[in-house]
């Protein structure tokens, strides 16, 4: 039948010849030849394809395509029959890429050599964002989708890569080589199609997968190994004094209800409710009751389920007592709170048991240290080893004790992903409590000495905001690369299964993954470097599919080449997920001491220029330069050292005492789940002069005829609401008579001078002097008159997805 109003374009086989075609404006429809047809008719040109001219609508002098050289002898030391010889025959065409808010790469140019790559010392590698939201409809278009035909999925046989546009084909179109294994593969006869004088297919334009970096397949049956499950949220909960009094249970509550009518999956959702303090706490949801059932189990070594059924139930059918249970929640324990106590332990072996069938997203919201049952945590703070090289030993879960890293793994292989909200008032140990989130795919998130009127409000959009964005349930993802380079580690939040296969029990916007490339041999013997990422899922609405990106990366001898294409942005995102492991394995000191001399070192590199070694040595006779440290910083690379810097100062990596243990792992969580924009943000952040903006600043562009093509920076939200001037963050820039916003992406800070603007004081917090009052009760106003209005949007723009809140 035709696809349901709203629904991506599909690509799929027309109708048979004779049958009606299809109605204008609906699906883009392509149809392979016949085997041993073409696409137009006629006979395939003979002899191969020739070189020619560039394709029609080529820019005048643009290298829309480049060539190899001839077929030649197979490199040494690969297998015959299947690698391509040095500079093989293709056609390349760049401007196929994946769109850079999905994936950023440190580097535009990778080193042909290992020598080379040594030389210039850049971590390649990038920063991966499989389902990063489109930024706004009218800037990019939606990510094709596929309907397999008789076909099927057409992939390569060796290393299963996906067919993409930079694949190589020869004889007719009758084979295709893999670009990331170089293995001859036969196209299958209802995917043949002739090539045209260029050696490229004459229907790459109509099948997306051969013209588009990103695609979509809606996967057949075999990608299946269950049927696509129901999407199913969980929600454990901690009870104890503290959760009650701190107004964390209110909010929570609050925030579930809030959510409900936008959970994805509309009438499949599933959801139920652990809550825990000494004990642990079933909730019977039957829909035929009037009101829910608590079942306490209090055997923490004996747990069993007390109901086979109604703990997990579809939300549409009991949606007003899963209602009636969230009004009544935060005073259920207000009468008889216990204090000091925490199962969180056996309350996640309970969960687990109940959504162990299904998966799903699983929610726990914590106050205190688990102390009773399994997962008890001994408190582990020692303030005498802050800002000492034993420091590590807090900002790692304890030796010996893999309680939750183990029930970590086992969430993962029942598709269940966890995120962690936490409400500290003292040491919680967040390194040991985190693992449940790294380990499952999920976030982290904490909010130390939480109060409700202070930050309610920024928790409960937070959480309402992970609830209920597009969702990807179970997940998993490989990241491939052309033979000769190879992928090394991999940074986030995930789970790997055998040696490159990332599960991924959930996977949202948010869901950032870093990766190095490295040379797995001396030297690449081709023209470029493909890296495809597949990641296959199940959408919200119980659809199996499988979004491909593939990319191709030109290589280059030159040192001087690939140090101009250097993505300074990308780089230092990077780099930021490497110095977390290097803390975690062997400290801060040597974390610091790493980032540091790759600065310089990549400085020095860039400054020497192309140089030609032997074995690592200089070749004699080559005319050197006596003073490279002469030599200005390239303009790409400017930024680097005040980056590095920044970072060094981070809470997460700066010295000294007073940074508390778990403050750094959350930094750590942060810096994991962050791509490359928001890095740049987080580690140095915007400082926006609200006295100096203008009339438009607060305005969406379009509001004013902006046009299009605008500098993303001065812009923030799906609105594109125009920000105020941004200052460097300096001392000197900080007047007495000035108001300025602070914005790392997590947190907002407003700075107003003794002097400032009494206009401006009034309308941000509603009184004309801010002496004489208790900072506890200033509240900050965005909405009211216009400069308070224009606030609000700016504010509002800057935090869409992020959750910041102004301090």
């Amino acid at each position: 039948g035709p696809p349901p109003p709203g629904a991506p374009t599909m690509f799929q086989p027309p109708p048979a010849p004779g049958q009606p075609g299809m109605p204008p404006g609906g699906p883009v429809v392509f149809q392979p030849p016949p085997p041993g047809g073409s696409l137009g008719g006629g006979p395939p040109p003979p002899g191969g394809p020739p070189g020619g001219p560039p394709p029609p609508g080529a820019a005048p002098g643009a290298n829309f395509y480049q060539a190899g050289n001839a077929p030649g002898p197979a490199a040494p030391g690969v297998q015959g029959g299947g690698m391509a010889p040095p500079q093989q025959a293709d056609n390349v065409d760049y401007s196929v890429q994946i769109p850079s808010r999905i994936l950023q790469l440190t580097a535009g140019k990778l080193a042909q050599t290992a020598a080379v790559a040594n030389s210039c010392k850049i971590p390649f590698g990038g920063v991966l964002r499989p389902l990063a939201p489109d930024q706004s409809p009218e800037e990019e278009a939606e990510v094709p989708t596929i309907q397999p035909g008789t076909s099927g999925i057409v992939r390569c046989k060796r290393c299963r890569t996906y067919v993409n546009a930079y694949v190589a084909w020869s004889d007719h179109g009758r084979k295709w080589r893999c670009n990331i294994c170089a293995q001859m593969n036969e196209t299958p006869s209802a995917y043949f199609c002739h090539l045209d004088e260029h050696g490229l297919r004459q229907d790459r334009h109509e099948r997306p997968e051969l013209c588009h970096g990103v695609v979509e397949y809606i996967a057949p049956a075999e990608y299946m190994v269950r049927p696509p499950q129901e999407p199913a949220y969980f929600f454990v909960i901690d009870v104890s004094a503290t959760a009650v009094e701190s107004g964390m249970l209110h909010s929570v509550s609050a925030a579930i209800k809030a959510s409900l009518d936008d959970l994805p999956g509309r009438t499949r959702t599933k959801v139920g409710f652990i809550t825990f303090d000494n004990g642990v706490h079933y909730y019977n949801l039957d829909p035929d009751m009037a009101n829910p059932q608590m079942l306490v189990v209090s055997d923490l070594k004996e747990l069993f389920v007390p109901l086979p059924e109604h703990l997990l139930v579809n939300l549409q059918d009991s949606r007003d007592i899963v209602e009636n249970f969230l009004d009544n929640l935060p005073e259920m324990f207000a009468k008889r709170p216990v204090y000091g106590q925490s199962c969180l332990g056996p309350a996640l072996k309970a969960a687990f048991t109940v959504a162990k069938a299904i998966g799903g997203k699983m929610c726990v919201f914590q106050s205190i240290q688990p102390n009773l049952g399994d997962g008890a945590l001994k408190p582990r703070e020692q303030p005498g080893i802050m800002g000492t090289p034993k420091e590590v030993t807090m900002l790692r879960s304890e030796a010996g004790n893999a309680w939750y890293k183990d029930t970590a793994v086992e969430f993962s292989r029942q598709q269940i992903s966890v995120d962690m909200f936490l409400f500290p008032y003292q040491y919680m140990d967040l390194a040991a409590l985190g693992e449940l989130a790294k380990f499952t795919a999920g976030s982290m998130h904490s909010y130390p000495m939480f109060q409700k009127e202070q930050d309610g409000p920024r928790f409960e959009a937070q959480l309402k905001s992970i609830l209920t964005q597009k969702t990807a349930f179970e997940s998993v993802m490989r990241i491939r690369c052309t033979k000769g380079m190879r992928i090394t580690n991999f940074y986030g939040n995930f789970y790997i299964r055998g040696t490159d296969l990332m599960a991924l029990p959930n996977c949202n916007r948010d869901s950032v993954f870093g990766f190095d490339l490295v040379h797995e041999d001396p030297n690449i013997s081709f023209s470029h470097v493909t890296i495809q990422g597949a990641l296959l899922y199940t959408s919200d609405a119980g659809e199996r599919r499988i979004r491909v990106m593939t990319q191709a990366i030109p290589v280059s001898g030159l040192l001087t080449e690939v140090v101009a294409s250097v993505n300074v942005d990308a780089c230092t995102a990077l780099l930021s997920k490497q110095a977390v492991e290097v803390v975690l394995k062997s400290g801060l000191d040597n974390a610091r001491m790493r980032m540091q001399q790759v600065c310089v070192e990549i400085i020095r590199a860039a400054k020497g220029g192309d140089r030609r070694t032997v074995s690592g040595y200089s070749v004699p006779g080559q005319q050197a330069d006596n003073n490279p440290e002469e030599k200005p910083i390239p303009d790409n690379l400017k930024l680097l050292p005040l980056y590095t810097l920044a970072i060094m100062k981070n809470v997460a990596f700066r010295g000294g005492m007073d940074v508390h243990p778990d403050q750094r792992v959350q930094a750590y969580y942060i810096i994991n789940e962050l791509f490359v924009t928001d890095m740049k943000h987080f580690i140095y952040p915007r400082m926006f002069a609200l006295h100096e903006m203008g009339a438009s600043a607060g305005h969406a562009l379009g509001d004013n005829g902006g046009s299009n093509d605008v500098d993303p920076e001065t812009v923030a939200g799906h609105n594109r609401i125009q920000l105020p001037p941004v200052v460097s963050l300096s001392v000197e820039n900080l007047s007495s008579n000035g108001v300025f916003l602070l914005d790392n992406g997590v947190e907002m800070y407003l700075w107003v001078g003794s002097a400032a603007d009494l206009n401006i004081v009034g309308s941000l917090f509603g009184v004309h002097s801010l002496d004489d009052i208790d900072p506890s009760q200033i509240r900050i106003q965005t909405s009211g008159d216009d400069f308070a209005n224009r606030f609000g949007s700016i504010v509002t723009a800057l935090h869409e997805g992020k959750y910041s809140d102004a301090d």
